[in-house]
């Protein structure tokens, strides 16, 4: 992995600054800065950033006050309690995403020199692909590839896709279709959606129910921007039927957050088979028969970043 190295790029080949302002912040700085920099402007929200490169929240703090301290621009603005990017930090955060990219490029060519004995990979994945699709598999990837760093990020299809096409992750998988025209999307296997409640719901004792009464019990669903949310809004349109035509009555962010409140509750869910299969074999749930689609999981790569043998390897070693 590339760590604090320290990078001369005034005049780096692609590097066009948009201000003087951003001409004078690329000068001498690390990547680790560039990285802590990009993370922080992505949440706007230094708390967050910190849990995810897995660093104390006042070193996080520290570099942005660095970056900020040593070339006098104010790259956030601190309103309330949050922060916000300015202009500067805008025109800045194009660069640096394109300078983190291209190290990583070169780290990988590097690598690929040296076959498959070392190397890093970064993966983002949606919730259902991440935890009941991916897990076996990338197992065995690495039994087979001890050498490889893998790096697994769990998100919804909506984020995975964005850290594709900023370069944060070197593939995405996902449950939903993207139409980023610089993505390479290939489909792979997937899963079935499909209507549960539990024991206490009245549909718990029915078969199969008509398309008509999916608006006469209150709902918990994912939230907007995941797969799960995506597959069921486009199902409800083939019935003729709008989200808002559904009593929600809670959106939560994780699959095992929904599965548990409809276990325990009067309410019914929409929701990847993969995800309730066992509570479904232990009788804690009921599977209400309606005709869903079967939804496929996809594999994003950006179609303009150099693809590593460690990428080509792992995605072979999945048959795709």
């Amino acid at each position: 992995m590339l760590g604090a190295r320290r990078l001369a790029i005034p005049h780096c080949r692609g590097l066009q600054p948009h201000t003087d302002q951003v001409g004078r912040i690329v000068g001498f700085m690390t990547l680790e800065q560039l990285r802590i920099f990009i993370a922080v402007a992505e949440r706007q929200h230094v708390t967050q950033a910190a849990g995810e490169l897995n660093l104390t929240q006042s070193a996080t703090s520290a570099a942005i006050a660095s970056l900020e301290t040593r070339y006098g621009i104010k790259l956030f603005d601190r309103i309330g309690r949050g922060i916000v990017l300015t202009q500067a930090g805008r025109d800045f955060l194009y660069e640096a995403r394109g300078v983190v990219a291209r190290a990583k490029a070169a780290e990988q060519i590097l690598n690929d020199l040296a076959g498959l004995k070392r190397g890093s990979l970064t993966i983002a994945a949606s919730q259902t692909v991440a935890n009941y699709w991916l897990p076996g598999r990338i197992q065995q990837f690495q039994a087979a590839h001890p050498g490889i760093d893998l790096r697994i990020t769990i998100a919804n299809t909506e984020q995975v896709t964005q850290a594709v096409h900023n370069g944060i992750a070197d593939l995405g998988f996902v449950e939903g279709e993207t139409s980023d025209p610089l993505l390479a999307v290939r489909k792979i296997e997937g899963d079935s959606l499909i209507v549960v409640v539990g024991r206490r719901h009245p549909w718990a004792g029915q078969t199969r129910i008509a398309p008509k009464s999916l608006t006469a019990t209150g709902w918990i669903l994912r939230e907007p921007g995941s797969g799960t949310r995506s597959m069921f809004e486009a199902a409800l349109g083939k019935f003729g039927l709008n989200i808002s035509d559904l009593v929600i009555r809670l959106e939560l962010p994780s699959n095992e957050a929904v599965r548990m409140t409809v276990e325990s509750g009067d309410c019914a869910t929409a929701i990847s088979d993969l995800v309730v299969a066992q509570s479904l074999k232990a009788g804690t749930l009921h599977r209400v028969r309606i005709e869903l689609p079967r939804r496929s999981f996809f594999v994003l790569r950006h179609k303009e970043r150099y693809a590593s043998q460690a990428q080509k390897a792992l995605l072979a070693s999945f048959r795709i």
